[in-house]
Parts: structure tokens; sequence; C-alpha cells
């Protein structure tokens, strides 16, 4: 066990020591992405405007609900954070198959790469939902240093949850599928357009038992309703927690292995 442990560290402490390579790794391919178009990586910002904003028409009866706007434009970013991380970590080390096979760049330099890549993604989305809550009237109160805390919380889980899912994606290949399908469906069994379970049995499983639920809570709440959610921050830190000790383990495993696989 030590041993598995002292592996995983040296890997992520080595990761760490490559900061340099996998910020403009991460920043280039945002860039790259959209190096021949008028507005860039504005587009990121645009995409999540007319995303939320059609959502919010579609979802939020008239007459409009300026708090309901809140809270689906909250939802929609943290979701498109954690889908994007997951979706795109299944297939991570089979795209950085030439890097891996080709340099003895720590695993976690790909992980954080993917990881900063889709925060740098959120951050133009962030300035979208900026724009729905100005529309909305939103009042700023101290109980918003909660939200913070959340999205805090959400950014350490970020890594384990990508470099989980990455090993997921190597030993059992057609996770890439099964977890894209899953997640689509995901994004309408978790309450990111609909509020609380009202007493539906189906809605009531789906609330209460989707891990998802309380990450989007930690983040929402505290702007929604001025309310801190403190069970579901206490459900976040396991959930983190499992996955972080999921991470070391695998990593302290099978990181050598990766390259002999991909």
């Amino acid at each position: 066990m030590l041993k598995i442990l002292s592996n995983a560290l040296t890997d992520i402490v080595g990761g760490y020591g490559q900061r340099r390579v996998w910020i403009t790794l991460a920043t280039e391919d945002i860039f790259d992405q959209h190096r021949r178009t008028t507005l860039g990586p504005l587009w990121l910002l645009v995409n999540y405007f007319a995303f939320a904003a059609t959502f919010i028409f579609i979802f939020t009866p008239a007459p409009l609900d300026p708090l309901h706007a809140i809270y689906i434009g909250v939802g929609l970013l943290v979701w498109s954070y954690i889908n994007d991380n997951i979706t795109q970590a299944v297939t991570l080390f089979e795209r950085e198959e030439s890097f891996i096979k080709g340099t003895t760049l720590p695993l976690s330099v790909y992980v954080m790469r993917l990881t900063l890549q889709n925060l740098i993604r959120s951050a133009y989305a962030l300035a979208g939902c900026v724009v729905i809550l100005l529309l909305a009237g939103v009042t700023v109160s101290g109980a918003w240093l909660w939200s913070g805390l959340g999205v805090c919380l959400i950014l350490v889980a970020s890594p384990a949850v990508v470099t989980v899912f990455a090993f997921l994606g190597v030993f059992f290949p057609d996770s890439q599928f099964i977890i894209a399908n899953l997640m689509r469906v995901a994004m309408f069994a978790t309450p990111v357009f609909w509020g609380n379970a009202g007493g539906d049995p189906l809605r009531t499983v789906l609330f209460y038992w989707n891990p998802f639920t309380y990450f989007l809570a930690i983040v929402r709440e505290p702007i929604v309703d001025g309310s801190a959610p403190l069970n579901s921050f206490g459900v976040c830190i396991a959930i983190t927690l499992a996955m972080w000790a999921g991470a070391v383990l695998l990593l302290g495993t099978f990181r050598r292995q990766v390259a002999l696989i991909v």
C-alpha cells in the first residue's frame, strides 16, 4: 500500500513540477480550436448564453420568474463543467497516446491539461452566467461565500474525477460510449432545469440519490435563496475523498501500464 501511495505521489508531484507544460498546452488548445474564427474563444461565451437562454425560456413558465432564470443559469454552468470533465476524461489517455508513448511526462500532466481546458471554457461561460444574473436583478449577499467554497470543492474534485474516468476508458474502451449516453440522460435526470422532487416518487429518487444534485446545490443554493447547504457539502466532501482515494489507487498501481495499453 505504501508503494502504491508513493508511486501516486511521485506522479502527482511530478505533474505539479511540470505545470508550465500543462498550462501552456491547455491555453494553446483553447486558442487553436478558435484560431480562424472571428470571435475566437468568445464563442464559448456565446454558446453558453444561447444554450442557457433557450432553456430558461423553455423551462420557465410565464411570466418569467427571475429566480428560476438564476436557477437554470447557475445550474447549467456547473453541470457543463462537470459533464465536460467526465465525458472527455474517458478518452483522455487514448487522445494523448503519442505523448504518453513518446515522452516520460507524468500522467497527471494530461489530467491537469484537460482540467484546465475545461476550467478556461467555464470561465468564458461564467461571463454569460453573470449576464443572466444581472438581467435577473440578482442581489449579492454574504451567502455567496458558500457558493465560492462550493466552486473550490468542485475544482479540488476535478483532477480526481478525470483520473478515475481516464483509467476507466483505458481498461474498458466501451465506457466512452456508455458514459456519453449516460451523461446525456443524466442532464435531464439531474435538477439542472427542474426544481425539487415535488412529491413525485421518480423525481424524489432522481433528486436525492443523484450525486450531481449535491454538487449543483453547493454552488447554486447560496445564490438562489441565500442558504448554506451544509448537508450537500457533506455529501460532496465524501464523494471527493472517495474519488481521490480511487485516483491515488489507480495512479499508484497502473500508471506504468497505460503506455502499454493505449
